[in-house]
């Protein structure tokens, strides 16, 4: 089988983690720093906070910036439910706005709508999906307006660009995920970015028990620390991101040419000022066609996947919350259409072939 996802693993990753082994100094240490910094500074920023996953991240970021019980913020419904969850965990509001049915990414023109609507608006969580980049001159626009605290998910968006800069490097923080299946990954991982020296001091109290000195805690925290294990592994990945970043786009600018005349198949929008750094593959289908073109797919040796489908609001803890189907007709869309294909760097050029083969090989 041809997968979806396929976690590289090399000599370098084998040889940091090694290193800390024979160390024995397992929890947080040198790798640990080290790795906040890189990548911080590969994306632009001035500080890095190494978390235990993308799930504590989001929830250290909106803790940084404020977020508070009753807060609203607002966000997309079409994706992974942490991001949501995330806000709940402060006790604060989610606010759904639909997406930009081209790019998956939140509408900025919706997003408008419910800034208008919506008094109080504290903090917009942005999610660059599938690691495309949302439309950041409409939103920095709109944050400048209305005033809210900006949180990028970029968990899918490891080197994305906008406009040759950085995702990461736009708002108040940034979050960014290592789970295995990411574009480089620690296994579980993840790390909150920002600017502000005063939000990075609190958010490693927040990720470290409140702590401020050894045995004083000012504030209440939590233990959401990355291991030096972890961090080691990161580094290595990290060192080879951009040449994994180029055979993603290699391989999907294969796939754009091999399906743009497909009347079945619709490939993936990318806006000529944004580098989308493939994540994931994803593809329409029509609702009436996706699960034989999948069944096909996997009959023929192609993995395939679906991110997302359902929406948050329909999930049933939010349904319990009180949210109703229907709020975002693009993202209810979305869920009954979207594929993704195998677009990983491990590919081969003979699987990359095998895979169009394949999917050109469909009859409705």
């Amino acid at each position: 089988m041809i997968n979806v996802a396929s976690p590289i693993i090399g000599e370098r990753e084998k040889k940091l983690v090694q290193d800390v082994l024979d160390s024995k100094i397992l929890a947080s240490g040198k790798y640990v720093a080290q790795f906040e910094r890189s990548f911080a500074k590969y994306c632009g920023i001035d500080f890095g906070i190494a978390n235990a996953n993308g799930t504590t991240s989001l929830h250290t970021a909106l803790l940084m910036l404020g977020i508070k019980p009753g807060d609203k913020v607002v966000t997309t419904p079409f994706t992974f439910i942490a991001t949501s969850n995330s806000i709940l965990f402060c006790g604060a509001k989610p606010i759904f706005v639909d997406i930009d049915p081209k790019t998956f990414n939140i509408d900025p023109i919706k997003l408008e709508e419910a800034l208008k609507k919506g008094k109080n608006v504290k903090a917009v969580i942005i999610v660059h999906l599938y690691g495309l980049p949302c439309d950041m001159d409409a939103i920095l626009k709109l944050k400048k307006k209305y005033k809210f605290k900006l949180i990028e998910d970029a968990c899918q968006a490891h080197g994305a660009e906008f406009e040759n800069k950085k995702v990461g490097s736009f708002g108040d923080a940034a979050v960014f995920s290592f789970y295995a299946t990411k574009n480089m990954m620690t296994g579980e991982g993840g790390i909150v970015l920002t600017n502000d020296a005063k939000a990075d001091k609190y958010g490693r109290q927040i990720i470290n028990h409140g702590r401020e000195g050894h045995f004083t805690h000012t504030a209440l925290g939590y233990n959401f620390r990355l291991t030096n294990l972890a961090a080691a592994i990161g580094m290595a990945q990290l060192e080879q991101l951009e040449n994994w970043i180029a055979k993603r786009i290699a391989n999907a600018k294969k796939y754009n040419e091999a399906f743009k005349d497909l009347e079945f198949l619709k490939t993936p929008y990318v806006p000529e000022n944004c580098r989308h750094v493939f994540h994931q593959y994803t593809v329409r289908v029509s609702s009436k066609e996706r699960e034989s073109f999948m069944k096909y797919l996997s009959d023929k040796g192609v993995g395939s996947g679906i991110y997302y489908s359902c929406v948050i609001y329909k999930q049933p803890l939010y349904k319990k919350l009180g949210y109703k189907s229907g709020l975002c007709k693009e993202a209810e869309k979305s869920t009954a259409e979207v594929v993704s294909l195998p677009v990983n760097p491990s590919l081969s050029i003979a699987e990359v072939d095998e895979v169009i083969k394949v999917v050109k090989g469909y009859k409705k």
